[in-house]
């Protein structure tokens, strides 16, 4: 008969110990995961190759030739399409002659011409989108 007892006080213990779980509200609904705009994708892609540049140019290395998908700041798709506006499309025209003038000035003027080109991207995020800035500025040439 104790045997009984212990037995269902041990049953009664786990039972009451077992949690049973609904399903979680959150992980019953579908997530969405963040995607890039063209814009973002393409930014993304200019802050990997200047970070790579500025590395180049702080240890005297020769760079590649300019890169013509920088070109692509003119057609791709920005997340709001309404930020393409005139001051948009002047702010990328600089930021590609800034961009050009790395790869074709002298080798002694590169990381002030770098600089300018991260100007450039400050100049047009200040107006548009903040977010970038603190990162964008970890990549001037001090």
């Amino acid at each position: 008969m104790k045997n009984w007892y212990f037995l269902i006080i041990i049953a009664l213990f786990f039972s009451c110990n077992q949690k049973e779980t609904a399903p979680d509200k959150e992980s019953s609904e579908e997530f969405d995961m963040y995607e890039f705009s063209e814009m973002a994708g393409l930014m993304e892609q200019f802050y990997a190759e200047n970070n790579k540049l500025k590395q180049q140019i702080i240890k005297g290395d020769s760079i590649a030739p300019f890169p013509d998908y920088f070109l692509n700041i003119h057609t791709a798709v920005l997340t709001d399409a309404s930020d393409r506006d005139d001051f948009f499309n002047e702010q990328a025209q600089k930021f590609i002659d800034a961009e050009k003038l790395i790869f074709e000035d002298a080798a002694s003027n590169r990381a002030d011409n770098f600089n300018l080109a991260v100007d450039a991207c400050i100049t047009c995020h200040q107006q548009k989108c903040l977010g970038p800035i603190p990162r964008i500025k970890k990549l001037y040439i001090k």
